[in-house]
């Protein structure tokens, strides 16, 4: 099976999703009983999703798409993990979707929580809670530096997010083969995005092996 979608392609389709929901226009798509039968068989989903468990971030409400459409994988604070990349890793060499998003969300309570635990006097949370967040504190604390900042209090949490954002990504780069290589070939792309709560859109951060402006495929930052 070979997805028709090429990754640039992908992406534009859940853009324009993402617009959608955000004009208060959805078309609410593949949400009927006929797109439930039709998927009995077989799923060929558009993208896999790599996002935050926040409540308020139903990807395919976010994207106005609907049932066989995404392929989503979910933890608190977007972290990779073994059982994570192996989820992807299902998606890009079995079900072959050309894009994969990693969405990110201001107001994290991830986030919030490993500034929190840069603190000299934190106090102890729970060994599996702090297992998690563990991987977004380096993010934390570079922030921190890079902005001149002295106390956990000083920390702009969105641009903690957004560093998180870009090492999350990164990461996932590094820890699977399958994945690179499926990058590398051009057979896909990933996008990380950041979720306005207030304003429902999703701001692309970094891309890899998305064409966003007519040119060749090639990792790209921007935030506006």
């Amino acid at each position: 099976m070979t997805h028709a979608l090429t990754p640039t392609a992908a992406w534009t389709q859940m853009q324009e999703g993402n617009r959608r929901f955000v004009d208060d226009a959805p078309q609410h798509p593949n949400q009927d009983v006929a797109r439930r039968r039709h998927l009995a068989a077989a799923q060929h989903p558009v993208a896999t999703l790599f996002g935050c468990s926040d409540s308020r971030l139903a990807a395919e409400i976010i994207f106005d798409l609907g049932l066989g459409d995404l392929f989503v994988v979910r933890n608190a604070g977007q972290v990779i993990g073994e059982s994570i990349v192996a989820s992807l890793e299902y998606a890009v060499a079995v079900l072959e979707v050309p894009l994969i998003v990693v969405l990110a969300h201001d107001s994290c309570g991830a986030v919030r929580a490993a500034i929190d635990g840069t603190a000299i006097d934190a106090a102890p949370l729970p060994p599996h809670i702090w297992k998690l967040i563990a991987p977004i504190v380096p993010a934390a604390r570079k922030v921190l530096v890079e902005n001149g900042g002295s106390t956990v209090d000083e920390i702009d949490a969105d641009l903690v997010g957004e560093e998180h954002l870009r090492n999350t990504v990164s990461d996932l780069l590094q820890s699977s083969e399958v994945i690179s290589q499926a990058v590398a070939e051009g057979r896909l792309g990933i996008v990380g995005a950041n979720y306005r709560l207030a304003e429902g859109t999703a701001v692309p951060i970094i891309t890899v092996g998305i064409d966003t402006e007519g040119h060749d495929p090639a990792t790209k930052e921007g935030s506006e």
